[in-house]
């Protein structure tokens, strides 16, 4: 099979659907399903927010969802295709908003993943990402959290 060929774009309306369904099968699996098409169509309208897909010529590969406060963004959403991990996809978005993360002078970047996610957990620590707190119950009472930060730059002093 040829590689894909995979470009980066920021997600429009249309991607809404494939957007959540991944969210759904592939974050979220064993909980109510909270990223539904109309709340991922919410978050990409939303001018505070950046939505980044990859996709090749057909595909919806992976997306990225941040969302921008005054020196803090927090990583909402970050979804590969089962297929196509391991291939950079996700460090690919994920450099592309921290790019836009230091450029809109955020101090930090914050996410939480579950706790047994080892392979995310090992993930984000390789791009620089350190673990704050586990967080039990955090998903539905049911399912631990394990909150991670990445610093990049100092927070600007409280006035």
């Amino acid at each position: 099979m040829a590689a894909r060929t995979v470009t980066l774009r920021l997600a429009g309306a249309q991607d809404a659907p494939a957007m959540a369904l991944m969210s759904r099968d592939l974050i979220e699996a064993g909980l109510a399903w909270r990223y539904s098409p109309k709340r991922v169509a919410g978050l990409i309208a939303e001018p505070e927010t950046a939505a980044l897909v990859a996709c090749d010529a057909t595909h919806l590969l992976g997306f990225a969802v941040m969302q921008f406060g005054d020196e803090r963004a927090h990583l909402s959403l970050l979804c590969v295709q089962p297929a196509q991990q391991r291939r950079g996809i996700a460090r690919c978005l994920l450099g592309w908003l921290l790019e836009s993360a230091c450029v809109a002078g955020m101090a930090s970047i914050h996410l939480e993943l579950r706790a047994d996610n080892e392979a995310a957990r090992m993930f984000y620590r390789a791009l620089g990402f350190s673990e704050t707190i586990l967080v039990p119950g955090y998903y539905e009472g049911r399912f631990a959290a394990r909150r991670m930060m990445r610093l990049l730059r100092a927070p600007k002093p409280m006035a």
